[in-house]
């Protein structure tokens, strides 16, 4: 979560997104920005050391076009998608790095029939204006059909995440109880140190020793009622998710 917070610090400013919007396209003198965004030089130079230092741009010296003593250029080379998710039962913020490597090396990741167009632009230095325009738009196409589907599972996931909830405020009486089963399924395939997170919750070792039994008890007759068997095991064990699994799973 580090970065991505980093990024949404950097990019909640307007004059630091119309730099990247900028550099992306292809490296630029700080006066230049200045002139284009419209504000001063100095203001353009602060935003770009604070994008530098946290690796959003890089910067190197060129010779000057005029003849006199190199400049310093701006330029994007860092990748990465920002993805935020807010609603009801619904709140993720997540940084991905986007895959390096060329055309052929991207060709398995890429859904079906775009790894023609991979194929189509290996080992090509340069791509004419007008392939460029097909090719991008058959892209654009394809990225809008992943992004429904995606929008579609995010939904799904939300409706689930929603009646979920409400069976939690039933079966769950404390609200430490409540928020350590939210965790739960807000990482549903990550092994949750349920220990550590009520230490953090408990004020002294009594609180601690009486919010773990109450809630591994309460989650055993769950889960015993969930899978319709009687589970039995000492309070030192795991919580037994294997109850719950599909029988197919277990």
């Amino acid at each position: 979560m580090e970065d991505a917070d980093q990024a949404l610090m950097l990019l909640e400013n307007k004059v630091r997104r119309d730099i990247l919007q900028h550099l992306v396209r292809e490296p630029h003198y700080p006066l230049q920005l200045a002139e284009l965004i419209g504000v001063s030089q100095q203001a353009v130079m602060k935003h770009l050391k604070v994008l530098e230092k946290f690796g959003f741009v890089d910067s190197k010296m060129v010779p000057s076009e005029k003849g006199g003593p190199p400049k310093r250029i701006y330029l994007v080379q860092r990748s990465f998608s920002l993805r935020i998710d807010l609603g009801p039962d619904l709140f993720q913020i997540e940084q991905r790095i986007l895959p390096k490597g060329g055309p052929m090396r991207l060709a398995g990741k890429l859904p079906p029939g775009m790894a023609d167009i991979a194929e189509q632009v290996s080992g090509r230095k340069k791509i004419p204006f007008t392939e460029a325009v097909y090719f991008l738009g058959e892209l654009d196409d394809a990225l809008e059909v992943l992004d429904r589907q995606r929008d579609a599972l995010i939904s799904l996931h939300q409706h689930i995440k929603h009646r979920a909830s409400k069976v939690v405020d039933i079966d769950f009486e404390t609200y430490e109880e409540r928020h350590l089963v939210h965790r739960m399924l807000e990482n549903p395939r990550t092994d949750i140190d349920i220990e550590a997170i009520i230490r953090k919750m408990a004020s002294d070792e009594l609180h601690y020793e009486s919010l773990l039994s109450s809630f591994q008890g309460r989650m055993m007759r769950v889960l015993s009622h969930s899978s319709g068997h009687i589970i039995s095991a000492p309070s030192s064990s795991k919580l037994p998710w294997w109850a719950i699994l599909p029988k197919e799973q277990k």
